[in-house]
């Protein structure tokens, strides 16, 4: 099948057009500054080069034309017609309790979308455009709603349950939901097919960490815990984003700064993390280069972000009453050598030991970059949620478990 995957965020559209026969991606690109006036379409070639194509000022339903566009122009595209493409799987990030797995997407289940609008406001609303635009300009491609949370629907409750009143998880669903749980979920398998391994032995802490980040328990192949809560603001420290916190703190800047929620929120997801301390970059390539030029405020951004990956891991290493597998994924974990290093040499106490040289040259490849000797395969995996979208979407429309 060839599925078409989309990943609309408020002012920007990505997509890949996948063969799930072969795994191919056969075109990837995507719309930004939706609703401005120099929106424009990016695309990459089968060649690797990319191509910048201005729109001018669109809106989603605009964005998705542009994109199909593309897939069936007659001299860049890759396809002849809209007709070859069999379905369409859409990246959702908040499913709530609604929903354990992805779905084929109905008015009922769109209806379910919408009422996880409140706990997601900035998200949801936004991925409804993409499923919206497609209905409206393919009406007869089935659609399917692949959820961020749903992998971690297995958590128990002592897992997700906050201590706060009771009342505000049953009125209002305040609860730890997790997120990546589609890159959790494809690593977490991927690796043990790597390592020729059974998913339902291994207990495996899987480390998506990168701009955003998320560190997950996945325990016999299910998610058991995992560091992100009812936002994608809790856990670890990330490029902007401020990751664990005492609430009081929290309330003590409101009230000393006269500040309103919107402030807050502004405050604990744009201008935090790494980006908050060193007053630099959130880019934590700029960051280990202001680190080997001396910037103590780089070094102490970094140390902090390395060492609440290392409590993560040990956390979850003893909830599971043990660890086999760690792996590294996202746009920091896959490419940042030093992070790798610095997260494991602590945890030499379990056996875990880094080849050194084999970790230095690994970057974006599924590797092993632990030695032989280690008790604990520690392992490089790209993430793929895009394969797994597509994967679920022809599984879901073909009639087939998942």
């Amino acid at each position: 099948m060839k599925i078409l995957v989309l990943n609309c965020g408020s002012s920007s559209v990505k997509y890949k057009l996948i063969d799930t026969a072969t795994g191919n991606t056969l075109a990837e690109g995507g719309v930004e500054k939706i609703g401005l006036d120099d929106g424009f379409l990016k695309y990459k070639k089968p060649d690797g080069s990319k191509v910048t194509v201005d729109l001018g000022k669109i809106d989603h339903k605009g964005a998705v034309e542009a994109i199909l566009a593309n897939l069936t122009d007659p001299v860049v595209g890759v396809i002849k017609s809209y007709d070859e493409i069999d379905a369409v799987g859409h990246r959702v990030v908040h499913g709530g309790e609604k929903f354990n797995s992805s779905v084929l997407i109905t008015d009922e289940v769109k209806e379910k979308i919408e009422d996880c609008y409140d706990i997601a406001p900035l998200h949801n609303p936004a991925n409804m455009t993409g499923i919206d635009a497609i209905s409206a300009i393919l009406p007869s491609v089935p659609q399917v709603g692949v959820f961020d949370t749903a992998f971690h629907q297995t958590m128990p409750a002592k897992s997700y349950m906050y201590a706060l009143p009771y009342r505000f998880y049953k009125e209002d669903g305040v609860r730890r939901y997790g997120f990546h749980g589609t890159s959790h979920r494809y690593v977490s398998a991927r690796v043990c097919e790597f390592l020729g391994v059974d998913i339902t032995k291994q207990k495996i802490v899987t480390c998506h960490v990168g701009n955003g980040g998320s560190i997950t328990a996945v325990k016999y192949g299910k998610s058991i815990d995992t560091s992100m809560g009812l936002t994608p603001t809790e856990g670890l420290m990330m490029g902007t984003r401020v990751g664990d916190v005492d609430p009081g703190a929290l309330t003590f800047i409101m009230t000393r700064h006269n500040l309103t929620p919107a402030d807050l929120q502004q405050i604990i997801n744009k201008e935090s993390g790494v980006a908050g301390v060193t007053e630099i970059s959130s880019d934590m390539r700029e960051i280990e280069a202001a680190v080997k030029a001396g910037d103590q405020r780089a070094k102490l951004a970094l140390d902090m972000y390395e060492q609440r990956i290392l409590k993560y891991i040990g956390a979850y290493a003893a909830e599971m009453g043990g660890l086999d597998i760690i792996v590294f994924t996202g746009g920091v974990g896959e490419n940042q050598t030093g992070v790798r290093e610095n997260v494991c040499a602590p945890l030499a106490f379990m056996g875990v030991e880094i080849d050194k040289e084999v970790n230095d040259r690994t970057r974006g490849t599924e590797t092993v970059i632990s030695t032989p000797a280690s008790r604990v395969k520690v392992v490089v995996i790209p993430t793929d949620e895009e394969l797994m979208i597509a994967r679920d979407t022809e599984a879901i429309v073909s009639g087939k478990p998942l």
